[in-house]
């Protein structure tokens, strides 16, 4: 069932003084929030730390792609974090999908969730077909991305709300879809492409969804998580 923690708040902020600036206004709520590139290369791990000490999930959205043995070492790195969800693409393949839970899962045998991005939402059909050389559909690539994911033993993908529906039909209803795109009736749609509302990403069947500048850029940070939130329960 959504939930109001099913809402994931992107902190895109260069600082972490920005980050904690931001994350402060929120004196009822503990949002459970992404950490990507840009926050985690400037700060390093110690931002998730303590992002984490203060009571917040974490998405650490690193989107790793490399030989296996240099992501499995990886994860068993990030794994020590304490991160409740991680991320890798999956056209880096099974093997490698499968070398990344081996060193995911800690010495108890616990582990975060490990989903795999299938294709960015940035991305078009014809940048698909004429820059990627991808002669397949969106959604024919999407399925078979997130097929490989369920084969190598992943939880779930990142897809667009467009895609989460399909997603579900081939892999089953208990494979997660974690949906960024996520734009608020009247906020711009930047530069995403495959893009909807917190509302229409529920009725495609998201488990998660990723918003950024419509929570981030907003005047009101806490009302606006709180109408996604509340749009995405329905």
């Amino acid at each position: 069932m959504n939930k109001q923690g099913d809402v994931i708040i992107a902190l895109d902020f260069p600082s972490a003084a920005e980050t904690y600036q931001f994350l402060d206004k929120f004196q009822e709520e503990k949002p459970f929030v992404k950490i990507g590139m840009e926050l985690y290369y400037a700060e390093g791990p110690q931002i998730v730390r303590e992002i984490k000490a203060r009571g917040h999930r974490i998405f650490l959205d690193l989107k790793l792609h490399d030989i296996p043995n240099t992501v499995n070492r990886a994860m068993r790195v990030l794994s020590g974090l304490g991160i409740d969800m991680v991320n890798l693409h999956a056209a880096g393949a099974i093997l490698m999908m499968r070398a990344a839970i081996t060193g995911l899962t800690r010495d108890d045998g616990t582990r975060p969730l490990l989903i795999a991005v299938t294709q960015l939402t940035s991305t078009s059909e014809t940048q698909l077909r004429d820059e990627l050389l991808i002669s397949a559909s969106m959604p024919e690539t999407v399925i078979r991305y997130a097929k490989n994911a369920k084969e190598a033993g992943l939880d779930g993908v990142v897809c667009s709300p467009l895609e989460a529906a399909q997603v579900k039909a081939a892999c089953g209803q208990a494979f997660i879809t974690v949906t960024p795109g996520i734009r608020l009736a009247d906020s711009a749609a930047d530069d995403q492409r495959r893009v909807t509302t917190p509302a229409m990403a529920k009725e495609c069947g998201s488990d998660y969804i990723v918003v950024g500048r419509p929570i981030t850029q907003a005047e009101n940070p806490v009302v606006a998580y709180r109408r996604c939130a509340r749009d995405f329960i329905g």
